[in-house]
């Protein structure tokens, strides 16, 4: 791992940016209501580290909360997991979504595949998320009940949304996309008494009728009573369901009200329940609560992405991803949401860009292996339309290489403020990203979020900086998980956090905190490569690998045996019309080795057909290792959850191969 000492800066702040930024505004109502100056952001994130309680009730008392009834105390205790923030607050996100909008500006922006952009103002808005209301009230829905969607990214999935947590019934969603399984796995763990679904979607110019599985959802869910049904494929399809269907116009059009209702609930009162990808075993039903939520949303939207009331926010997601219910929350601080509906590659990839410049976007989120995509196709969305509206480009997902970071100036513009950041599921948010008064440096994510009390430990425990080491958050933050659903006695919760380390979140990536207080994310540390006992973070495998035209994608992993020996093969999935040569397999090894050390180089390098994801976007190293290892497939990872599950066929072929070669049981 190379460090460079000087580096330069990709972008800079002008002062009239910094000081127009959202953060200088808090920093200066610290000093005016607080006498608290700092010098800089890290001084700032010191402070809310170090004084946790401080932070978070400066910025309850900065936000525009609504609350019903008033806390007694800002936090319990400190311990994780268990904390009890904000005891006797009551209040609910869904106001708070309502209680954002400017007027005079719209809602919503949608496009997809075969809808042209359009606007959805407020009335129509409301009109909608009270009409959900009135048909969940006469079900006899109320707060604490759950509501599950199989929606693409649509506007009824957002007026939905709105309307449940609105009554402090609690949300989940899945993409149509996922398998029928997958979504059965996900949603009968909450019993849910209704769904909300379509007949399909397209994607990539092709349409995809779900019907059959949403017949066999419903059949699986004993709990369901009601199905609400939007024929977005077809106009004029039908469902036949042994629960009754209701259409949603037909539900707008029978709503008596537009009046909203709001039910006001405890700070830590269910919000949503999210999802672990199901890698392996049944994907963890994470749910997080109404209090935390707003807190941490409004403190990143805010300070973290700097969003502006009036400005227009996008992130190209589905339903199923996290960054769905982020996009969300950028109604809260006044923002106009855009949503696409489709593939980010359909009929070019330029499609986004473009949507970005006739919607006049603000604020552009996507995913790294996207500007990778755009990198490698050669595309220059400057050239394709006229960006000059467009503040920030977010990207999440997986670690951004400094290439892509390069790519952004030379492509997209100068002007661009990168916000890389990286977070989880687990909290619905980012524990590092942006910052509006700090430079962008290639191939770093800016600083450690407010009051996320971040640190990079090495084998030993101890916090280190410009060193590799493992990512850990030492003091409790209000979204993380309230609990998991049917995890009683908290044991899940605390095996997949504060096992290895008591009281102390660890995460699973692989980073290095630099000595400018930037981040930069090496891979998951479950699947981290322990070379000969030096440890290499995946990413910069990829990254190495990034800069050789015949390779289209790769997975590499490590397997340490009893005896010693270690065994790092490397998968690649090579471009069409290319071969693996031994010329290229040699400047493979180079570009490795002189880019990082030898100890990334691979025993052995092979061309395999695909290299699996799951739905959301994650590589599966960890299965895969498994597998090598010897577990069965069925152990090692659901398929369900994959996006091309057929590319495991290789791998469990290789796996069994290598076990018997190497005469292990």
């Amino acid at each position: 791992m190379s460090v460079s000492p000087d580096p330069v800066p990709l972008w800079q702040p002008g002062e009239a940016f910094s000081d127009a930024s959202n953060l200088s505004s808090f920093m200066r109502w610290l000093w005016v209501t607080r006498e608290l100056q700092f010098r800089d952001y890290n001084s700032l994130w010191t402070w809310s580290v170090e004084q946790p309680e401080a932070f978070w009730e400066a910025l309850w008392e900065y936000a525009p909360i609504h609350t019903h009834s008033p806390y007694t105390r800002v936090w319990d205790q400190e311990k994780m997991p268990g904390t009890k923030w904000f005891e006797g607050a009551t209040l609910n996100y869904g106001e708070h979504l309502l209680l954002g909008a400017v007027p005079g500006k719209p809602a919503i922006l949608f496009q997809s595949e075969r809808k042209a952009l359009h606007e959805i103002h407020w009335p129509e808005i409301k009109h909608q998320v009270a009409a959900v209301q009135q048909h969940l009230i006469a079900l006899g829905l109320k707060a604490g009940d759950r509501v599950v969607a199989f929606l693409p990214n649509i506007p009824e999935a957002t007026i939905a949304f709105m309307a449940c947590s609105s009554l402090g019934i609690i949300w989940s969603s899945c993409s149509p996309d996922f398998g029928a399984g997958s979504v059965i796995e996900r949603f009968v763990q909450i019993e849910p008494r209704v769904i909300i679904t379509v007949d399909g979607y397209t994607y990539n110019g092709k349409p995809y009728d779900k019907r059959d599985v949403v017949q066999e959802i419903t059949a699986a869910i004993p709990t369901l009573e009601s199905v609400v049904y939007i024929p977005y494929l077809n106009a004029s399809s039908s469902l036949d369901l042994p629960v009754p269907v209701l259409s949603w116009q037909t539900m707008c059009e029978r709503s008596e009200t537009r009046e909203v209702t709001i039910t006001p609930v405890p700070f830590d009162h269910p919000l949503w329940v999210l999802y672990s990808s199901g890698t392996t075993g049944k994907p963890k039903a994470i749910t997080h609560s109404h209090g935390g939520v707003l807190l941490e949303h409004y403190k990143y939207l805010w300070f973290h992405n700097d969003v502006k009331p009036g400005e227009r926010f996008f992130w190209f997601s589905t339903t199923g991803w996290m960054m769905w219910n982020f996009v969300q929350a950028s109604l809260l601080v006044g923002a106009t949401i855009v949503l696409y509906d489709g593939s980010p590659g359909y009929p070019d990839l330029g499609v986004l860009w473009r949507l970005a410049g006739e919607a006049r976007i603000q604020h552009f989120g996507t995913s790294a292996p996207f500007i990778l995509a755009c990198l490698k196709g050669e595309i220059k969305p400057k050239e394709l339309t006229d960006l000059s509206e467009l503040r920030s480009i977010g990207s999440t997902g997986s670690p951004l290489p400094p290439e892509g970071f390069r790519w952004v100036y030379e492509a997209v513009g100068e002007h661009i403020w990168l916000c890389s950041m990286s977070g989880g599921t687990d909290v619905c948010t980012a524990f590092v990203g942006g910052c509006p008064t700090l430079p962008v440096y290639e191939g770093e994510i800016q600083c450690r979020a407010l009051g996320c009390a971040l640190y990079a430990w090495d084998d030993h425990g101890k916090p280190v900086v410009e060193q590799l080491g493992e990512m850990i958050i030492t003091r409790p933050m209000p979204s993380m998980p309230v609990f998991f659903w049917n995890d009683p006695d908290g044991s899940r919760l605390r095996s997949s956090y504060f096992e290895d380390y008591p009281g102390v979140w660890r995460h699973g990536d692989f980073i290095r905190v630099t000595s400018r207080g930037g981040v930069v994310i090496y891979g998951r540390s479950d699947a981290t490569l322990n070379r000969h006992g030096v440890r290499i973070g995946t990413a910069e495998i990829y990254r190495a690998l990034d800069m050789i035209e015949e390779v289209e994608d790769a997975l590499i992993i490590n397997l340490e045996h009893d005896d010693g020996r270690h065994y790092m093969p490397l998968f690649i999935k090579l471009k069409v019309d290319q071969q693996l040569s031994a010329g290229l397999k040699q400047r493979i090894n180079t570009v490795l080795k002189e880019s990082y050390s030898p100890r990334h180089v691979p025993d052995e390098t092979f061309d395999c057909p695909d290299i699996p994801y799951t739905i959301s976007g994650k590589k599966l190293e960890a299965p895969v290792k498994k597998l090598m290892m010897g577990m069965p497939l069925e152990k090692s990872v659901s398929l369900d959850a994959l996006r091309n599950p057929q590319s495991l066929d290789y791998f469990v072929r290789f796996a069994r191969e290598y076990r018997e070669k190497e005469g292990l049981s």
